[in-house]
């Protein structure tokens, strides 16, 4: 990003090792998009003095982007003062994603608009895991019912899959236990099945990526974000604003870490890992629930009476105290975000965890640390997948832009 300069000049001839006026432009487009991408309507002012290019420049990297069709004009909420409303810039929620979700008992695929906002969403419950043929002929079954739709009203620039696995940066899940998938190319096989670019990525990876730019995690340079399920735990590491993807991209397995040698056996071949150690299975069999989803399980433990049931849940929050303790001493996080499971956890035991992660760590005196529950709960994973498919396009909206069907 270039500050306080115009780079509507005509672009310069490439030079080896120096950056042309229209590479500077390019970039622009970007910042400009993701901004309102992440943030939603804004003023032009707003979004110069957070870039930090000037007025004219501005106006046309909004226009341009307008032309592309990634962004629209509108009017801002009503504020009550007198005189007409003042306009702002948003992402054109017409550029849609498919969202897909893989789990051992669902299906799920959302439509997502450019800018996070969820357009629609199906749901394929399954008896048990699916393998990797008949979970793309599910999902092409699913988005075939919603193409028409699609076809009449939005422009697809591709989809996104989120996998309770290890996703390395080609799209191949090498070890999803979950699923009992293994060295599985799921983009390849979806990309066929639906006949549109496909990403894929580990579900904790995507959701801490989408959870830093939607969620409480805004704004913030280092986060670690930690997801609870039946499927397991799973982990996300935003390093200076950036998702850290370590070898392969399968960094934040923190879910194998071990807490007791003595422990329950794992699906990894180890014993005592934090998502053995960390069970809702184990909670919802003591509550005689065979599946409660995150919110109901809040009301549950709220009411919650019995003693063996007030006991596992102590025990687990002793766990999850140490795991929480060891992390931040490995990653010094400014936030800890907690979610799905361990977000209910967090809300039964939000002072014990905050004293644990204040006063264990070594150095406790010189950081601060927040714990904070996700905030955008079930929803998350409904967008979070999308992300991997709008990455394209938020990285260079002008080769990356659907083609407009009806200009406006």
């Amino acid at each position: 990003m270039q500050n306080q300069h115009d780079v509507t000049a005509p672009p310069a001839r490439p030079t080896a090792g120096r950056t042309t006026n229209e590479d500077v432009r390019a970039q622009n487009l970007a910042t400009v998009l993701q901004l309102v991408h992440t943030d939603g309507g804004l003023s032009r002012s707003h979004i110069g003095a957070a870039t930090g290019l000037n007025r004219s420049t501005v106006t046309g990297l909004v226009t341009e982007l307008m032309e592309l069709g990634v962004a629209v004009e509108q009017s801002s909420a009503p504020t009550g003062r007198v005189g007409r409303p003042s306009l702002v810039v948003a992402a054109d929620d017409a550029v849609v994603a498919l969202s897909i979700r893989a789990e051992p008992d669902a299906v799920t695929v959302s439509l997502v608009g450019l800018g996070g906002a969820v357009r629609s969403r199906v749901r394929h419950d399954l008896a048990g895991a699916p393998n990797p043929r008949r979970f793309a002929h599910i999902t092409a079954s699913l988005v075939d019912g919603m193409r028409a739709d699609i076809e009449r009203h939005y422009r697809l620039v591709g989809a996104g899959i989120a996998v309770p696995g290890l996703v390395d940066e080609t799209g191949t899940v090498m070890l999803a236990p979950p699923l009992g998938w293994k060295r599985e190319h799921i983009t390849a096989r979806l990309t066929d099945a639906l006949g549109m670019p496909v990403m894929a990525g580990n579900d904790a990876s995507v959701g801490a990526m989408a959870e830093s730019r939607f969620g409480v995690g805004r704004g913030i340079s280092n986060m670690l974000y930690m997801n609870g399920s039946t499927n397991g735990i799973g982990g996300g590491l935003v390093f200076d604003g950036t998702l850290l993807r370590g070898t392969s991209g399968f960094a934040g397995e923190l879910g194998h870490t071990v807490i007791d040698t003595r422990g329950a056996r794992c699906s990894c071949g180890r014993r005592g890992c934090l998502e053995v150690e960390l069970s809702p299975e184990r909670v919802l069999g003591l509550l005689k629930r065979r599946k409660l989803d995150e919110d109901e399980l809040d009301i549950e433990l709220s009411i919650a009476r019995n003693p063996k049931v007030l006991a596992e849940i102590e025990r687990q929050v002793d766990v999850l105290s140490i795991a929480l303790t060891n992390f931040v001493n490995a990653f010094a996080p400014e936030v800890v975000v907690l979610s799905g499971y361990l977000g209910v956890l967090l809300a039964t035991s939000r002072e014990r965890l905050s004293t644990a992660v204040r006063v264990d760590p070594v150095g406790s005196e010189g950081r601060s640390v927040r714990l904070e529950r996700a905030r955008m709960r079930s929803h998350l994973m409904q967008i979070a997948p999308a992300e991997l498919a709008f990455a394209p396009l938020l990285e260079d909206p002008v080769a990356n832009a659907p083609r407009i069907r009806n200009p406006r």
